[in-house]
């Protein structure tokens, strides 16, 4: 009954929108996918795969295929701040066009620096004209850390000179959604790492109004689009974590998903990367992985047109979607051992790690099952003394 109502309502709302005029004119998005090959049956298919990542009954995949169709009927102003472009890269650099790097070409991108032909003064008359001409209606996507305060001059953009930090400021007061893509944008991003020279900041310290964190380095295109589709479909901000994480991205652990993880319970792990276990596809912890501490999608959702991702690729985890990783995550291919690590939870001590290939942190730590420690003591293979 409540599925139905919800159904009702989410039509009534895609209804409404369909009668707003389409931004852009050239191309309908069946035009655009069957230009690029792919059938109604993939993009139904794609459509269902979306339903069920947003945590949706099958049944709303019709919704999910019609909210796509209706992405031209918002306009998206993408601002890149102090970044290296690696989040527009998950999008749009890929060696044959995804259903989301197409519907994100679909989308009306009115302003993208990387993208536009527009430089100088035109670019910045676009991005002014956009925020005017579509006030209070279009989603703000920030890709990027901001230089802030006394030191907001490291980040200057366009003919005037205006800082980052004023920028994003003025885009946000009238964005009807405000995503913060990136680890950079939603937490800071290397740019914040100690000792933090530019004083970088999250977004989220840079406006008052709610921003919807998309953390990791980087992202990926499922996950960016993701957002997208769920305020077209809901006109609403989607359930988030502690973190202003979207759920339905970041609700678990990339422990809880990963292949790896049998290997983990048994207590098979690899002792040094190019061992026999390495081979054999063995748990990654004690060469590093943080998967245990790391909340995202990763394992699930994948890159390079959904091939593979770090763990299948033989590296652990380095925690890119956790605020301040590049801090606390440290050394990449270490197991965090006897230091000290902060959660939102509190501080964990992670002194076994490096006996037995598993964190016993407290009950109220980002913990691990008690069975994989039992397995893991009595089956890590080759223990260290």
């Amino acid at each position: 009954m409540e599925h139905a109502k919800l159904y009702e309502r989410l039509a009534d709302r895609l209804s409404n929108l369909e009668k707003f005029p389409r931004i852009k004119e050239e191309k309908s998005i069946a035009a655009l996918m069957e230009e690029h090959g792919i059938s109604r049956r993939d993009f139904m298919k794609w459509a269902a795969g979306v339903t069920a990542m947003l945590s949706l009954p099958s049944t709303f995949t019709p919704l999910m295929a019609q909210a796509a169709e209706l992405t031209d009927r918002l306009p998206v102003i993408w601002l890149h701040m102090a970044e290296c472009t690696g989040c527009s890269e998950s999008l749009l650099r890929t060696d044959a066009p995804t259903i989301d790097s197409l519907i994100f070409d679909h989308i009306s991108l009115e302003y993208h620096e990387t993208l536009m032909v527009a430089c100088g003064w035109q670019a910045e008359h676009n991005l002014e004209s956009a925020i005017e001409k579509y006030k209070g209606k279009y989603i703000l996507m920030v890709e990027g850390g901001i230089p802030a305060g006394s030191s907001e001059f490291f980040l200057t953009v366009g003919p005037h000179g205006q800082t980052g930090q004023a920028s994003a400021k003025k885009a946000s007061e009238s964005a009807a959604a405000i995503f913060a893509i990136g680890s950079c944008s939603s937490f800071g991003g290397i740019q914040a790492a100690h000792p933090n020279p530019t004083n970088a900041q999250p977004l989220s310290k840079i406006t008052n109004k709610p921003v919807i964190n998309v953390p990791g380095c980087p992202p990926s295109e499922k996950n960016i689009v993701g957002n997208v589709l769920h305020y077209i479909l809901f006109g609403t901000l989607p359930a988030l974590d502690a973190y202003n994480r979207p759920k339905w991205a970041y609700g678990l652990r990339i422990h809880d998903l990963c292949e790896r993880r049998g290997h983990f319970d048994a207590g098979e792990f690899v002792q040094e990367f190019g061992d026999a276990g390495a081979k054999k596809g063995f748990c990654l912890y004690k060469v590093g992985c943080k998967g245990p501490y790391t909340f995202n999608n990763c394992s699930r959702e994948r890159f390079n047109q959904h091939t593979s991702w770090p763990v299948q690729a033989g590296h652990g985890c380095i925690g890119c979607s956790e605020p301040g990783f590049w801090d606390n995550m440290g050394p990449f291919e270490e197991p965090l051992g006897d230091k000290l690590y902060h959660t939102v939870y509190g501080d964990g001590a992670d002194k076994t790690a490096d006996k037995v290939g598993v964190a016993l942190l407290t009950a109220t730590a980002v913990g691990i099952a008690a069975h994989a420690a039992i397995a893991a003591v009595k089956g890590s293979g080759k223990t260290e003394e």
